[in-house]
Protein backbone atom coordinates (compact mmCIF):
# COMPACT_ATOMS: atom_id res chain seq x y z
CA UNK A 1 0.00 0.00 0.00
CA UNK A 2 2.68 2.70 1.04
CA UNK A 3 4.26 2.00 -2.59
CA UNK A 4 0.81 3.17 -4.24
CA UNK A 5 0.64 5.85 -2.19
CA UNK A 6 4.44 7.05 -3.56
CA UNK A 7 3.33 6.33 -6.95
CA UNK A 8 0.07 8.24 -7.07
CA UNK A 9 1.58 10.82 -5.16
CA UNK A 10 4.31 11.16 -7.90
CA UNK A 11 1.80 11.53 -10.45
CA UNK A 12 0.04 14.11 -8.63
CA UNK A 13 2.99 15.99 -8.29
CA UNK A 14 3.75 16.35 -12.06
CA UNK A 15 -0.04 16.45 -12.85
CA UNK A 16 -0.12 20.09 -11.01
CA UNK A 17 2.63 21.40 -13.84
CA UNK A 18 1.07 24.21 -15.53
CA UNK A 19 1.87 25.96 -19.02
CA UNK A 20 3.91 28.85 -18.62
CA UNK A 21 6.51 31.36 -20.28
CA UNK A 22 9.93 32.25 -18.67
CA UNK A 23 12.35 35.23 -20.22
CA UNK A 24 15.99 33.68 -19.95
CA UNK A 25 18.43 35.21 -21.49
CA UNK A 26 16.82 36.67 -24.89
CA UNK A 27 14.84 33.59 -25.67
CA UNK A 28 11.12 32.67 -24.20
CA UNK A 29 11.39 28.86 -22.68
CA UNK A 30 7.98 27.52 -22.88
CA UNK A 31 7.00 24.67 -19.95
CA UNK A 32 3.95 21.97 -21.55
CA UNK A 33 2.21 19.05 -20.23
CA UNK A 34 1.20 16.13 -22.00
CA UNK A 35 -0.67 13.27 -21.75
CA UNK A 36 -0.76 9.75 -23.62
CA UNK A 37 -1.11 6.15 -23.90
CA UNK A 38 -0.07 3.44 -26.27
CA UNK A 39 1.02 -0.33 -26.61
CA UNK A 40 4.30 -2.07 -25.24
CA UNK A 41 5.92 -5.37 -26.12
CA UNK A 42 7.68 -6.69 -23.12
CA UNK A 43 10.66 -9.31 -22.66
CA UNK A 44 13.60 -10.14 -20.33
CA UNK A 45 16.60 -11.04 -22.14
CA UNK A 46 18.31 -14.04 -20.29
CA UNK A 47 19.97 -17.27 -20.77
CA UNK A 48 18.10 -19.14 -18.25
CA UNK A 49 14.94 -19.98 -19.78
CA UNK A 50 13.50 -19.06 -23.07
CA UNK A 51 11.06 -16.21 -23.33
CA UNK A 52 8.50 -14.95 -25.78
CA UNK A 53 7.88 -11.37 -25.72
CA UNK A 54 4.54 -10.28 -24.71
CA UNK A 55 2.04 -7.12 -25.48
CA UNK A 56 0.79 -4.81 -23.04
CA UNK A 57 -0.75 -1.14 -22.15
CA UNK A 58 1.29 2.11 -21.14
CA UNK A 59 -0.65 5.48 -20.13
CA UNK A 60 2.35 8.44 -19.48
CA UNK A 61 2.20 12.06 -18.39
CA UNK A 62 5.11 14.61 -18.84
CA UNK A 63 6.56 18.21 -18.12
CA UNK A 64 8.44 19.49 -20.92
CA UNK A 65 10.83 22.04 -21.38
CA UNK A 66 11.17 24.08 -24.95
CA UNK A 67 14.29 25.87 -25.21
CA UNK A 68 13.70 26.95 -28.97
CA UNK A 69 17.42 28.70 -29.42
CA UNK A 70 19.27 25.04 -28.07
CA UNK A 71 19.61 21.79 -29.88
CA UNK A 72 17.62 19.89 -27.46
CA UNK A 73 14.46 19.93 -24.98
CA UNK A 74 14.16 18.19 -21.11
CA UNK A 75 10.92 16.73 -19.93
CA UNK A 76 10.63 14.24 -16.96
CA UNK A 77 7.57 12.14 -15.98
CA UNK A 78 5.70 9.24 -15.19
CA UNK A 79 4.59 6.14 -17.03
CA UNK A 80 2.61 3.13 -15.92
CA UNK A 81 2.17 0.17 -17.66
CA UNK A 82 0.97 -3.51 -17.92
CA UNK A 83 3.11 -5.92 -19.54
CA UNK A 84 2.80 -9.87 -20.68
CA UNK A 85 5.94 -12.10 -20.83
CA UNK A 86 5.74 -16.37 -22.20
CA UNK A 87 7.76 -19.42 -21.54
CA UNK A 88 6.74 -22.84 -21.91
CA UNK A 89 5.46 -25.44 -19.81
CA UNK A 90 3.94 -28.66 -19.36
CA UNK A 91 0.29 -30.07 -17.39
CA UNK A 92 1.73 -31.84 -14.88
CA UNK A 93 5.45 -33.95 -14.78
CA UNK A 94 5.51 -35.81 -17.92
CA UNK A 95 3.19 -33.86 -20.57
CA UNK A 96 4.15 -34.01 -23.97
CA UNK A 97 2.49 -30.91 -25.52
CA UNK A 98 4.05 -27.81 -24.63
CA UNK A 99 1.60 -24.81 -23.30
CA UNK A 100 2.44 -21.34 -23.24
CA UNK A 101 2.85 -20.32 -19.70
CA UNK A 102 1.58 -16.17 -19.45
CA UNK A 103 2.90 -13.60 -16.64
CA UNK A 104 1.91 -10.13 -15.96
CA UNK A 105 4.31 -7.56 -14.47
CA UNK A 106 3.26 -4.12 -13.83
CA UNK A 107 5.57 -1.70 -13.97
CA UNK A 108 5.70 2.64 -12.69
CA UNK A 109 9.06 4.47 -14.17
CA UNK A 110 10.46 8.04 -13.56
CA UNK A 111 11.98 9.35 -16.64
CA UNK A 112 14.27 12.20 -17.36
CA UNK A 113 15.27 12.65 -20.91
CA UNK A 114 16.76 14.76 -23.44
CA UNK A 115 14.90 15.66 -26.86
CA UNK A 116 18.11 16.95 -29.41
CA UNK A 117 16.39 18.85 -32.62
CA UNK A 118 18.82 17.56 -35.31
CA UNK A 119 16.41 20.00 -37.35
CA UNK A 120 16.91 22.74 -35.16
CA UNK A 121 12.75 22.32 -34.55
CA UNK A 122 10.42 20.19 -32.05
CA UNK A 123 8.75 18.54 -34.69
CA UNK A 124 11.58 15.81 -34.70
CA UNK A 125 13.34 14.96 -31.31
CA UNK A 126 15.72 11.92 -30.72
CA UNK A 127 15.15 11.43 -27.23
CA UNK A 128 17.41 9.36 -24.38
CA UNK A 129 18.01 9.46 -20.94
CA UNK A 130 17.92 7.32 -17.77
CA UNK A 131 15.00 5.89 -15.86
CA UNK A 132 14.41 4.67 -12.61
CA UNK A 133 11.60 1.74 -12.15
CA UNK A 134 9.20 -0.09 -9.60
CA UNK A 135 8.25 -3.02 -10.97
CA UNK A 136 5.85 -5.58 -9.31
CA UNK A 137 7.17 -9.45 -9.12
CA UNK A 138 5.30 -11.96 -11.68
CA UNK A 139 1.55 -12.50 -11.65
CA UNK A 140 0.20 -15.92 -13.91
CA UNK A 141 -2.37 -14.77 -16.71
CA UNK A 142 -4.20 -17.53 -16.22
CA UNK A 143 -4.44 -19.13 -12.83
CA UNK A 144 -5.62 -22.47 -13.90
CA UNK A 145 -1.62 -23.17 -14.97
CA UNK A 146 -0.12 -22.67 -11.38
CA UNK A 147 0.91 -26.06 -11.36
CA UNK A 148 2.20 -26.30 -14.84
CA UNK A 149 5.93 -27.79 -14.76
CA UNK A 150 7.94 -25.25 -17.01
CA UNK A 151 9.73 -26.91 -19.65
CA UNK A 152 13.50 -25.48 -18.70
CA UNK A 153 13.27 -26.96 -15.00
CA UNK A 154 11.44 -30.56 -15.24
CA UNK A 155 10.23 -30.22 -12.06
CA UNK A 156 9.57 -26.53 -10.98
CA UNK A 157 5.94 -25.47 -11.20
CA UNK A 158 4.59 -22.00 -13.14
CA UNK A 159 3.46 -20.40 -9.78
CA UNK A 160 7.04 -20.73 -7.83
CA UNK A 161 8.81 -18.18 -10.60
CA UNK A 162 7.59 -15.22 -9.75
CA UNK A 163 9.89 -13.07 -7.79
CA UNK A 164 12.09 -10.42 -9.45
CA UNK A 165 13.73 -7.00 -8.56
CA UNK A 166 11.25 -4.60 -7.96
CA UNK A 167 13.41 -1.02 -8.09
CA UNK A 168 15.37 -1.31 -11.30
CA UNK A 169 17.42 1.21 -13.05
CA UNK A 170 16.75 1.79 -17.03
CA UNK A 171 18.15 3.75 -20.57
CA UNK A 172 16.14 4.37 -23.03
CA UNK A 173 16.49 5.95 -26.14
CA UNK A 174 13.84 6.90 -29.31
CA UNK A 175 12.07 9.16 -31.20
CA UNK A 176 9.21 11.65 -31.06
CA UNK A 177 7.54 13.75 -33.98
CA UNK A 178 4.12 15.51 -34.43
CA UNK A 179 2.92 18.76 -35.19
CA UNK A 180 0.51 21.28 -32.97
CA UNK A 181 -0.91 19.59 -29.80
CA UNK A 182 -0.54 15.79 -31.04
CA UNK A 183 2.90 13.71 -31.28
CA UNK A 184 3.60 9.90 -31.51
CA UNK A 185 6.50 8.72 -29.92
CA UNK A 186 8.72 5.39 -30.23
CA UNK A 187 10.88 4.06 -27.26
CA UNK A 188 13.34 1.52 -26.81
CA UNK A 189 13.74 0.53 -22.93
CA UNK A 190 16.98 -1.76 -21.74
CA UNK A 191 17.28 -2.31 -17.99
CA UNK A 192 20.85 -2.03 -16.80
CA UNK A 193 19.98 -4.08 -13.66
CA UNK A 194 19.69 -7.88 -13.22
CA UNK A 195 15.95 -7.78 -13.37
CA UNK A 196 15.81 -11.43 -12.12
CA UNK A 197 18.17 -11.10 -9.16
CA UNK A 198 15.83 -11.87 -6.44
CA UNK A 199 15.05 -15.69 -8.43
CA UNK A 200 18.28 -16.40 -6.60
CA UNK A 201 17.21 -16.18 -3.35
CA UNK A 202 13.97 -17.96 -3.90
CA UNK A 203 13.03 -21.26 -2.49
CA UNK A 204 12.51 -23.28 -5.55
CA UNK A 205 16.43 -22.36 -6.24
CA UNK A 206 17.77 -23.51 -2.86
CA UNK A 207 18.21 -26.93 -4.56
CA UNK A 208 18.67 -26.31 -8.39
CA UNK A 209 22.09 -23.81 -7.42
CA UNK A 210 21.47 -21.58 -10.52
CA UNK A 211 22.85 -18.03 -11.26
CA UNK A 212 19.47 -15.98 -12.27
CA UNK A 213 20.58 -12.66 -14.57
CA UNK A 214 18.08 -10.95 -16.97
CA UNK A 215 17.83 -7.51 -18.78
CA UNK A 216 14.48 -5.97 -19.47
CA UNK A 217 13.78 -5.29 -22.99
CA UNK A 218 11.24 -2.79 -24.02
CA UNK A 219 9.82 -1.29 -26.83
CA UNK A 220 6.44 0.80 -26.57
CA UNK A 221 4.70 3.24 -28.94
CA UNK A 222 2.21 5.85 -27.82
CA UNK A 223 0.37 8.62 -29.27
CA UNK A 224 0.48 12.19 -26.74
CA UNK A 225 -1.62 15.46 -26.38
CA UNK A 226 -0.04 18.36 -25.02
CA UNK A 227 -0.69 21.33 -23.73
Amino acid sequence: MKKLQFILLVALTIGFVTKNFAQHKRYKIKNGFSLGGGITQFDIITDNFETKKGDGWIANMSATVDIPQKWYNLSYGMQLSENTISTSGFDGIGGAIAQDVEYKIFTAQIQFLWHAKPFRTSHFTIDFGPMLQYNSDLELSDEQQEEFILADFDTVQAKAVKDLNNLNVNGTVGATLGLGFFKLRAQYIYGFTNILGALNDSEFNQALGKQFKGNQSMFTFTGMITF
